[in-house]
């Protein structure tokens, strides 16, 4: 990481009255150096950033859907799987957009364009299926928007 980097985590560990409550900022700031996804050594960085282990830092990497512990694509689709989007659509939304673009969910496009994300929660219960595209919601999406969101995403 870039010593900038490593300073930002050390100013913010300084909240905290242990240096592992710091964690989470800190592979926030490291995922974010490492181009989008948290390499084996940026789990060592982190670690040493904040006197735990590199094993700590990846249990807490591996728990949440915000990090990414392989490269992903240009565009992040994440779709919400949990019950309230379950009971609206989500799992037609979900292939709908794992055939639209010839991935499964987890993987990424051989062109690197898109990566596919089933989450389990993205907090809309009452506006499923909710869909998140590069980080921004979007809404009571259904299958037969897919192919729009698609064409939008590749047309820029």
């Amino acid at each position: 990481m870039r010593p900038e980097a490593v300073a930002e985590i050390q100013r913010i560990r300084k909240r905290y009255p242990r240096g592992r409550s710091a964690v989470m900022d800190a592979l926030r700031i490291a995922q974010a150096e490492h181009g989008g996804w948290l390499p084996p050594e940026a789990f060592r960085e982190v670690a040493d950033a904040l006197d735990v282990t590199p094993a700590y830092c990846h249990s807490i990497a591996s728990f949440y859907d915000m990090y990414h512990l392989d490269p992903v694509g240009e565009h992040l689709v994440e779709v919400c799987t949990n019950l309230s989007c379950a009971l609206v659509g989500a799992q037609a939304v979900l292939d709908a957009f794992a055939s639209e673009l010839g991935v499964r969910p987890g993987g990424t496009t051989e062109d690197g364009g898109f990566t596919l994300r089933a989450v389990e929660c993205a907090g809309g219960c009452g506006w499923g299926t909710v869909v998140a595209v590069d980080h921004r919601y979007r809404e009571r999406i259904q299958a037969g928007d897919v192919t729009g969101i698609v064409e939008e995403l590749r047309n820029g």
